[in-house]
């Protein structure tokens, strides 16, 4: 019985993997999954999906995300890199290296977990609205800021627990590996700036022949990654914004189909999967972020952003193919709402 909703959004999945579930779509990334992506491995070929995590560079795209900072670890007073153990030891000839890092999860290439974004909603179906996050989850109880209230998880102002529930942890537990397909935007649509809604999905679904189903992975193309690698670590923010599809989250039509599908997620090569400024859902109360709200709130439905999607995309077009093995794990970090990865497909 579920204790934490009495009423669910639309379009939503809340309840249908069990009352506790903190995966979402994820529990449809089955073995028989593993499998249908591994049968689409005939090379032997891999691409890695991952920009270099100094990438894009600056905070311009970002100013709350502050790009990787690499430090030696500490030997007593000393940096832990390039020290020759002779130095404590006339007998020892190692010379070591060893370092740490100081990383916004979520800089470069990444996932969204379940609990990176939630919404205002009446779960109690009592008027009263309530933050809280996929399946129900609440803010201030399962998902821990340094909030300005004393909330139900029992802690004081400024404490930071993080994702007590739906955290990046879940998924890489479970482990992201499957079938997936490319949808390359940048091939049949150029790279000029749009929203990409259900219409231009069908158009390049029919085109390519691709064949979508429950439990895939979904790779949109852009181009974007090409630009923001030409442009070494300082961005061009003018150009970017002036660029490249994204995915439009208001489109009625493109939200039913990501509901109706079953897709486990949606990965793209820009920095939010869904273009921004969004089209308002309505006119009184909405999601800035509305594909975020679908996938990550509603559906379970990760979202994967900032990939290296091309080199990759090329290939399949001069193959004549679009489908893959991937295999693109988070950090197992409990707690974190986010995670980079450095995805691998197999072709």
């Amino acid at each position: 019985m579920n204790t934490r909703w009495k009423k669910r959004p639309a379009l939503s999945t809340w309840g249908d993997f069990g009352p506790d579930d903190q995966l979402g779509r994820l529990n449809l990334l089955t073995a028989a999954k593993v499998l249908e992506g591994i049968a689409e491995v005939r090379e032997g070929q891999t691409f890695c999906l991952s920009l270099p995590l100094d990438l894009p560079g600056g905070t311009a795209m970002n100013p709350r995300r502050p790009p990787p900072q690499l430090n030696a670890t500490r030997r007593g007073e000393n940096a832990n890199m390039t020290y020759p153990l002779s130095r404590d030891d006339a007998r020892l000839s190692d010379v070591i290296c060893d370092d740490s890092v100081t990383l916004a999860l979520q800089y470069s290439t990444q996932w969204d977990s379940l609990a990176h974004m939630g919404q205002w909603f009446d779960v109690n179906d009592n008027g009263e609205q309530e933050m809280v996050f996929y399946n129900g989850y609440k803010a201030g109880v399962d998902i821990v800021g340094e909030t300005d209230y004393r909330g139900g998880c029992g802690c004081d102002s400024g404490t930071h627990l993080g994702a007590k529930a739906l955290g990046i942890e879940n998924m890489a537990q479970h482990g992201i590996q499957g079938r997936a397909v490319m949808i390359d935007i940048k091939r049949h649509f150029g790279i000029r700036r749009f929203a990409f809604g259900y219409q231009h999905l069908m158009q390049i679904i029919e085109a390519d022949n691709i064949d979508i189903r429950p439990g895939d992975l979904v790779c949109f193309r852009t181009g974007m990654d090409e630009a923001i690698i030409e442009m070494n670590g300082e961005p061009d923010m003018a150009y970017l914004n002036s660029h490249f599809a994204g995915l439009d989250g208001s489109d009625p039509a493109l939200r039913q189909w990501v509901h109706d599908s079953g897709v486990v997620a949606l990965l793209a090569d820009n920095p939010a999967v869904e273009i921004l400024p969004a089209k308002p859902l309505n006119n009184d109360f909405y999601p800035s972020h509305p594909l975020h709200d679908l996938c990550l709130f509603r559906l379970g439905v990760y979202l994967g952003e900032l990939w290296l999607m091309s080199p990759l995309a090329d290939w399949l077009a001069l193959q004549q193919r679009t489908a893959f093995l991937l295999t693109a794990p988070p950090l197992r970090l409990p707690g974190a709402v986010g995670s980079p990865t450095t995805p691998v497909a197999t072709v």
